[in-house]
């Protein structure tokens, strides 16, 4: 008995292999683009490209140079964030019809904050093929060059944009015992860094921007060592994936060390703040926290 929801995988025989539409069935494939160089896709990505009734795209103009410099002519329609809920319908039709549609972004593994999971969850739904066809990644590339463990990695993509919502997220990330790997823009970088820092503490990490591309540049140091570096600096150009390493292993903390932790953190936060973030590195349960740094702050 299949799985629910399962999918028939075309063969991968003599036959299949040869271009042309045969290992090719009606259906959404999510196509992985390169993050940079033009030569990094694969040769199975093309074909499909080739021979697809329809190209979806985050931005036409971006796809547009790869096609052309494939020499590939192909029907574009753009499919993002804020016309997605408009645009699926049609795109169901075709889908009904027979067409093969191919999903890309402007760059990397379509899906990974990039617009198409709301496409692809709905086409699976529908009883229609999906597949993917992989590829670059800046998330894997950026995490291979960092130097640190890649056995255990958990992506979180892009961190909120305001400072309050950020230190939450980080600090609910500060317990996860795996290299933890970012998106962000270059504009905001030295901040985020400095935020890191400051929750996350003295972990190595790695600054990657432009992989791939002319320019590629990989920067390592303590989280404090690169948020003054970029602080100093300015904001670089390109795209940019910050890995940080894991954290370590967490010790017995006696009442005297969590006495002086929530009295440096009551420094610069209120007492709510103070005992989430103590909570979120140490384990120690947040209501109990809260009351030893509320009676500190009360009699400081």
């Amino acid at each position: 008995m299949k799985p629910r929801n399962s999918q028939t995988q075309p063969a991968d025989s003599a036959a299949s292999s040869a271009p042309g539409t045969s290992q090719f069935p009606p259906g959404l494939y999510l196509v992985a683009t390169p993050i940079g160089n033009l030569k990094d896709i694969t040769l199975r990505a093309l074909e499909l490209l080739a021979i697809a009734d329809l190209i979806l795209c985050e931005d036409t103009r971006v796809t547009a140079k790869l096609l052309s410099h494939y020499g590939i002519s192909k029907p574009t329609l753009s499919y993002n964030d804020h016309n997605g809920e408009g645009r699926r319908p049609r795109i169901m039709e075709a889908l009904a019809q027979g067409q093969r549609i191919a999903l890309v972004s402007d760059a990397g593994t379509p899906l990974v904050s990039d617009p198409g999971y709301k496409l692809a969850l709905e086409v699976r739904a529908a009883g229609h093929y999906v597949t993917a066809l992989p590829g670059a990644s800046s998330v894997l590339t950026a995490l291979c060059l960092s130097g640190l463990p890649t056995d255990r990695f958990f992506f979180a993509g892009f961190l909120p944009a305001k400072s309050g919502a950020c230190k939450k997220e980080l600090a609910a990330l500060a317990a996860i015992p795996a290299t933890l790997v970012f998106f962000e823009s270059a504009r905001r970088l030295p901040d985020t860094l400095a935020l890191m820092a400051e929750i996350l503490g003295e972990r190595e990490a790695t600054v990657a921007r432009e992989l791939t591309k002319l320019f590629e540049e990989s920067r390592t140091g303590t989280l404090a060592d690169l948020a003054a570096h970029y602080e100093k600096e300015g904001p670089p150009k390109g795209e940019v994936v910050i890995v940080v390493g894991a954290g370590h292993a967490q010790q017995e903390l006696s009442a005297d060390d969590i006495s002086q932790q929530l009295e440096t953190l009551l420094l610069t936060h209120s007492v709510k703040e103070a005992a989430a973030l103590l909570a979120q590195k140490t384990g120690l349960p947040r209501k109990e926290l809260y009351a030893l740094a509320l009676q500190r702050k009360n009699h400081g």
